[in-house]
């Protein structure tokens, strides 16, 4: 009996210890939004708060990664390129509950792209990418991860390949991954290989946040292909008339074009004094690379 109620006043006090430790961490974030995580990281190693955690690894796994969400959005927010204490937040979060599924899914797309949209650690992302699968052998999804990471921030192909190739062996995989899988041993990283991973991620995500994020980089894509090719409009009606076109209905009319040439949101382009064909709103494509103003920096959106 004795031994019992101990058990039940060491959970309880658990439970207040961890209650307290979100209160503080909710009120050290109102109090010095701008500070980092180094005065407030409490237990660094997974082992001991395993111990410390009288079974409650779980719930103690949960708050790391909440607050993993809230380092991540606040360092992205003020466009920050030190994400120092993200991924052994991600690592401690994922060893407290090696089933946490959504903190691998999320967090490698924390850790791959270049600062300030992500970390700028894609071997990190694959690291726990890896222990994701190890402990979570069945799931074809966190292949697929693995495989974006490798092709997309590592232009590791024949690593992307084999990602896909054995996540395509599992039951109930999507057909997508075999394809993907013969995509990237072909064509590696062009345009059309990104174009069908962002669409497989959209048709396959159940999320809203990765389907808005996989929606604009898709149309991002489209207007990288539209600029370019206008830009080699551009550069025939110069070489025809020794000047630039003085509006984009010009350049539309001498090429034969059928209306407008618009983006994906319906905004025709523009055509700048200098030549230059440019978006109407480039914060509407927050990844395009082509068709941006000189020194443009994109709004923090998405991850």
């Amino acid at each position: 009996m004795r031994r019992r109620n101990t058990s039940i006043v060491a959970a309880a006090c658990l439970i207040v210890f961890l209650a307290a430790s979100v209160f503080v961490l909710h009120h050290s974030d109102k109090i010095r939004p701008q500070s980092t995580l180094q005065e407030v990281l409490y237990i660094s190693s997974p082992q001991v708060l395993k111990r410390a955690s009288l079974g409650y690894s779980g719930l103690l796994a949960d708050i790391y990664w909440t607050r993993a969400v809230q380092y991540f959005g606040v360092h992205q927010l003020h466009r920050s390129k030190n994400f120092g204490l993200l991924a052994p937040l991600l690592e401690i979060t994922t060893q407290l509950d090696p089933h946490l599924v959504v903190a691998y899914e999320f967090g490698a797309s924390f850790l791959a792209p270049t600062p300030p949209e992500g970390a700028g650690e894609p071997e990190r992302a694959v690291e726990l990418m890896q222990y994701g699968i190890q402990n979570n052998p069945g799931n074809w999804h966190l292949y697929y991860d693995l495989g974006f990471v490798y092709s997309m921030n590592l232009k590791d192909y024949k690593g992307a390949a084999e990602a896909f190739e054995k996540g395509s062996q599992l039951p109930d995989a999507h057909p997508w991954l075999r394809l993907m899988a013969a995509q990237m041993a072909e064509h590696g990283g062009d345009v059309d290989t990104a174009r069908m991973m962002w669409t497989a991620t959209y048709q396959n995500s159940t999320d809203d946040l990765i389907k808005k994020n996989a929606e604009a980089h898709l149309k991002s894509l489209r207007v990288d292909e539209d600029v370019k090719h206008l830009d080699e409009l551009v550069s025939g009606f110069r070489s025809r008339t020794g000047r630039n076109p003085a509006s984009i209905a010009e350049l539309a009319s001498a090429a034969g074009l059928r209306g407008l040439p618009a983006d994906p949101e319906g905004k025709p382009y523009k055509i700048t004094s200098d030549g230059r064909v440019e978006v109407r709103d480039p914060d509407d494509f927050p990844f395009a690379t082509e068709g941006l103003p000189p020194g443009y920096t994109p709004a923090p959106k998405f991850r």
